[in-house]
């Protein structure tokens, strides 16, 4: 499932909710948690999905909005380039009771919008946000699961594997840069966790040759492919047209694309969306 791109001038603005920054938590040298409470999440809910997400917005440089803040009345008001620069995360866990939101950043030094925030973020930080949205969730009727993707995608693999019952049939492929990056997950008791390390490698390379050489057991399986959309375009093309998975049984997508930034992948996601689809999809039709 595809988060969707930002709102455009013109356009109704989705409401945006105040989050302040309880906690930080150093996870691996390159992944922060940042522990979010306050008020402003006393109607926020998440729980359908384990691919929840949330858009933080962050003021564009030089720029104070009014208070309250509003995010329709600064569309409305102020040229684009004023407006808050929106970052897509997934929720790594949405605790009700403590009313607690913890999102898990992967920060590449001084690189990124989102990552050099996280880093320098303190208890008292405040930072508006939208969301959540969403749309996966492991299918309890499926034989078995597959999950692969890369440290963008390893909270909401994270969070799939501890929805899954116990006695769940699951395979999950992470690809990190080492194996200093690699976290303790939760798995069911018939669950594979296998960490992949592309040391100084492209992104996604490896999880590309795990999935071609993972042996498919037998049954329906339920696939979650998410992460750089280079690699998961190639897994999702090895998925439809070598192990003939239906495409109801997938859910693929490209969170992050090399060499651009957010505001640049969202720009063109759709339309790159709809060339996979009828090359890959055209492919198949070509040879049944």
């Amino acid at each position: 499932m595809a988060p969707p791109s930002p709102g455009r001038r013109g356009r109704g603005a989705p409401t945006a909710q105040r989050a302040r920054v309880l906690r930080v938590e150093r996870l691996t040298p390159h992944m922060i948690r940042v522990v979010f409470g306050g008020d402003g999440l006393s109607g926020f809910d998440a729980g359908e999905f384990s691919d929840h997400y949330v858009k933080l917005l962050f003021p564009a440089p030089g720029v104070v909005y009014p208070e309250p803040f509003d995010l329709r009345r600064v569309r409305e008001e102020l040229p684009r380039e004023q407006w808050p620069r929106m970052r897509t995360y997934t929720v790594r866990r949405w605790d009700a009771g403590a009313r607690e939101l913890s999102v898990d950043f992967v920060v590449h030094g001084d690189d990124g919008l989102a990552g050099p925030w996280a880093a320098r973020a303190k208890a008292g930080d405040e930072l508006h946000f939208v969301g959540p949205g969403g749309g996966y969730a492991p299918d309890p009727a499926a034989d078995w699961h597959l999950l692969a993707g890369d440290e963008s995608a390893l909270p909401a693999i994270a969070a799939a594997l501890e929805r899954l019952p116990s006695h769940a049939e699951a395979y999950a492929f992470v690809e990190v840069a080492g194996p200093e990056e690699e976290l303790e997950l939760a798995c069911p008791e018939r669950g594979v966790i296998r960490w992949l390390h592309r040391g100084h490698g492209q992104v996604g390379e490896e999880l590309v040759s795990a999935v071609r050489a993972f042996a498919f057991p037998a049954g329906r399986p339920h696939v979650f492919v998410h992460g750089e959309a280079g690699f998961v375009k190639e897994v999702r093309g090895l998925l439809r047209r070598e192990r003939n998975v239906p495409r109801e049984s997938l859910s693929v997508s490209g969170y992050w694309r090399a060499g651009q930034d957010e505001d640049g992948w969202q720009d063109s996601k759709r339309q790159w969306n709809r060339q996979v689809e009828a090359e890959q999809e055209g492919t198949l039709t070509e040879s049944a």
